[in-house]
């Protein structure tokens, strides 16, 4: 199997734009993106565009916010005490970090820090934005029952 299909193993190159032409991502120039096609493990328009194709294609797909990282929701910013924060001190506006949320993971971005209080973000930084990837497809296979159970590819 050489067709991108459900719960095949992706191996893809790319390059991650945002609608001005800034880079935001690449493989390039380092390992591929190895992913399990139809588990979410990209952006759902890409996933989507993939499914079909073949090993060697490649691809400059344009994404609206939708199919890409999601409309930005002002819900996702918060503002916070300093005191939640264990590593307070350390804080700086740009950081970036890991939480649990009942969605499941997400990042938080703190955008400001004001009178004891830390201003977060948990949209994806191109939320709200329409995204270019261009893509080549550099191997496709079918995974393993492992890979399957696990949902976690070997590359």
């Amino acid at each position: 199997m050489n067709t991108v299909q459900k719960n095949s193993v992706v191996a893809i190159h790319y390059t991650l734009r945002n609608a001005q032409g800034k880079v935001h991502g690449t493989s390039r120039g380092g390992l591929p993106l190895v992913f399990l096609q139809g588990r979410g493990q990209i952006v759902p328009g890409l996933e989507r565009v993939l499914a079909g194709c073949r090993s060697g294609t490649r691809l400059d797909v344009c994404l609206d916010p939708k199919d890409a990282y999601g409309e930005w929701d002002e819900e996702w910013c918060q503002t916070l005490p300093l005191s939640f924060f264990d590593t307070a001190a350390e804080l700086q506006p740009g950081m970036r970090f890991p939480v649990d949320t009942p969605d499941g993971p997400r990042t938080l971005t703190v955008v400001r820090i004001d009178d004891g209080q830390v201003v977060v973000d948990g949209n994806h930084p191109l939320a709200g934005q329409s995204v270019r990837f261009d893509v080549e497809i550099r191997n496709v296979r079918p995974a393993t029952p492992e890979e399957l159970q696990d949902g976690v590819v070997d590359p």
